[in-house]
Formats: structure tokens, C-alpha cells, sequence
């Protein structure tokens, strides 16, 4: 069973310090050492396999290699009592697709501690409709529901056609949250609307660059995606004992800032990191996105492209292109 070949994206370093990406035939040997081995039937697409797939050594050190965050499909072979052939499952984040040989390939071989049995309401390709994106969504939805009420006021969303930010939208909108959408991509308002976004902020006006310590309160919370100007000013635009979470740093990874929306208006903001999440929270948003948060329309917020098409959607991403999520069909 080892020595069966299957298809993969791999990266290699090309001449001039460029890199090729090709569609090549691997050997499950070769994949490096863990504790259970997964045949992949879905995959997604994300900015950080974009980055790793044009040779940002911030992402991957090594080459050649085959990217891919997220993974869902079938245990083939298991060293461990939790997980048995046969069994439906998914990874995302750890190493995956980093430094670890990821779902852009039909087979990963990962450590036990990174797999998690796929939630009862979620078929593998929802599972990755999610995705990365999906599940760090999840985690400021998690962490903004608990302080912040739909009658408390309208929650302010940023990168809001991006992964991260469609799911968001959606998953607050059907929540019951007034959500405002920020977005450069004006043309996109009616698909932004269509999930559930009751305001469009275009992104200029979403970065306030005046210098003043504090704006108008205007949101009771904030799911930022992007970083730098847009959430210092979602941030001095939060209302009183409003939360804020920030999980990018696309815009910038400066915040220019003053403490005094903290100790003035005792605004909360958290961080979210959803690639070393312990395990009990990562469970947990996992049953909430395929329970409560599962969202109707959820196959509208994707496209599905096979491993050959994934060269054109990494342009796509790296460019700023992308609306919702890609769904990587590792079956084509």
C-alpha cells in the first residue's frame, strides 16, 4: 500500500529564484513520518499555500514541497486507538502544508494530535468549504459572541470578500448580527449583500488617517482581517466595552495606535491564532460550524476547482482576487 503513487502539487525551485509549480506523481513512502495516513478527497485554498507555492521561505523553508493548510478525507492507516481505517476526518493547520507535506496532494501522513474526527452535519467537502479560513472565522465568531449581543449594535467585518471575511458575514448575519461589510471590491456588493451584509463600507473610507486617539463609536464589534490603518480605525471606532478580534496582517502588521480606546472605552481586542489552537477550542468551533453556524447558502460562498486548476486561483489569491473560498476536489 506504501509504495501506490498519487498526484500532487509540488513546488520546486526553478532557476533565478523562481519557482514551478507542476502536477507530479509522489510515492506515499515518501511521506514523512506520523501517526495516521489520510487519503484526501478535499482540500482548500488559502494566502498562506499561495505564499507557500510561490517560495516565500517565511512559510516553507524547504523545497520542493506540496502545500495545502487543510486536508479532509479518509484514514487509510492509523499507529494510534483514536483514529481506525476508515474513519472521516480533517486537518487544519499545525504544520500542514508548511514545513509537513500538505492537501494539495491525495495522501498526508500527520501526527494524531492535529486530526479531528469530522463533525456529525458537515460532509468532507463542507468541511473544507470552511476550511482554515472557515475555522478562523469561527474562532472570532467564538470569541466576539461571547461578549457582544446582536441588540448591542452592528458588527463591522473587514477583507470582507476574502475567506476569512465571507464566512464571517454570513455565519453573523445568520446569528442575527447587523452586519457592515468592509471591501475594496465594489463591485462585489451584491454578493456581499446576498450572504447577509447589511452595509457596504467602502475600504477608503474604512482607514482613518486624521491621527485623532478616538473616533465615533459606531460598532459594538469587530471581526478585523487585515491589520494595519483599517483596524486601528475599527478600533478607536468601537463602542464602549466593545470586543475586537484581529487575525491578519494583509493591510500591514503595524497597528498605529494609542492606548486610550483601551482605557477610555475599555474595548477588548483579542487575537487569533487558528494555526496552534488547543485542541478543546478547535473542537468546539468545529461542532458550532456544523451545528449553529452552519450557514444556509454554504456551497454559494465557494468555487470547486481540481488540482489543475489550482495555478490560476494561486495568481488569483496572491493578487487580491479571490471572493469566498476555493474548494480543492482532489478526486479530479
Amino acid at each position: 500500500m506504501t509504495s501506490e503513487t498519487f498526484n500532487a502539487l509540488v513546488v520546486e525551485a526553478g532557476k533565478d529564484k523562481t519557482f514551478v509549480r507542476q502536477i507530479k506523481k509522489r510515492i506515499v513512502d515518501d511521506l514523512p513520518n506520523g501517526d495516521v495516513l489520510i487519503h484526501v478527497n478535499y482540500s482548500s485554498l488559502n494566502y498562506k499555500d499561495a505564499l507557500s507555492a510561490i517560495g516565500n521561505k517565511g512559510v516553507t523553508r524547504n523545497y520542493p514541497h506540496t502545500p495545502g493548510i487543510d486536508a479532509a478525507g479518509t484514514v487509510v492507516d492509523s499507529r494510534v486507538d483514536a483514529f481506525k481505517k476508515g474513519d472521516k476526518v480533517l486537518v487544519t493547520g499545525y504544520d500542514l502544508g508548511m514545513n509537513t507535506s500538505g492537501g494539495f496532494g491525495q495522501y498526508v501522513r500527520v501526527p494524531a494530535g492535529w486530526v479531528v474526527p469530522l463533525p456529525e452535519g458537515l460532509t468532507l467537502k463542507e468541511s473544507m468549504i470552511f476550511g482554515t479560513a472557515g475555522f478562523t472565522a469561527g474562532m472570532g465568531i467564538l470569541f466576539l459572541t461571547e461578549q457582544v449581543k446582536p441588540e448591542d449594535g452592528p458588527v463591522l467585518v473587514t477583507g470582507a470578500t476574502g475567506g476569512v471575511g465571507s464566512v464571517s458575514v454570513a455565519v453573523l448575519a445568520q446569528l442575527g448580527y447587523t452586519v457592515a461589510a468592509v471591501t475594496g471590491k465594489t463591485a462585489e456588493a451584491a454578493f456581499l449583500k446576498g450572504i447577509g451584509a447589511s452595509q457596504i463600507v467602502a475600504r477608503t473610507d474604512a482607514a482613518d488617517t486624521s491621527g485623532r486617539p478616538l473616533l465615533k463609536a459606531q460598532w459594538a464589534g469587530v471581526l478585523d482581517t487585515v491589520g494595519g490603518e483599517i483596524l486601528a480605525t475599527a478600533i478607536k471606532s468601537t463602542h464602549p466595552w466593545g470586543t475586537v478580534t484581529c487575525c491578519g496582517n494583509v493591510a500591514s502588521p503595524d497597528l498605529p495606535l494609542t492606548v486610550f480606546p483601551f482605557i477610555l472605552r475599555g474595548v477588548r481586542l483579542i487575537g487569533i491564532d487558528s494555526q496552534n489552537c488547543p485542541m478543546d477550542i478547535r473542537l468546539k468551533v468545529w461542532q458550532h460550524l456544523a451545528g449553529d453556524w452552519k450557514v444556509e447558502g454554504l456551497h454559494d460562498l465557494c468555487t470547486e476547482t481540481g488540482l489543475n486548476g489550482l495555478n490560476e486561483n494561486i495568481d488569483l489569491i496572491l493578487k487580491g482576487m479571490q471572493k469566498g473560498r476555493v474548494v480543492v476536489n482532489l478526486g479530479e
